[in-house]
């Protein structure tokens, strides 16, 4: 991981604890992506974070990135 100041280290694994245990906890806001980034998903982190991944299998989630709205959408 990144280095992040370590409160949104904390909070990056405490939402993907959530994940883990629910991934459609609205606290969450799991939600598919658009465009270029269709075969995505993407988790609210806290504030302006996400986090992407995708699905493989069903079942299965691999984290691709951890960062801003604004860096993780860029056109």
């Amino acid at each position: 991981m990144p280095k992040y100041p370590k409160s949104l280290r904390e909070k990056i694994k405490d939402r993907i604890k959530l994940f883990v245990k629910n991934p459609f906890d609205p606290i969450l806001n799991n939600h598919p992506l658009k465009g270029k980034l269709a075969e995505y998903r993407s988790i609210n982190i806290g504030g302006d974070y996400r986090a992407i991944f995708f699905e493989p299998e069903r079942g299965v989630a691999v984290f691709v990135d951890v960062g801003t709205h604004s860096k993780l959408y860029r056109s």
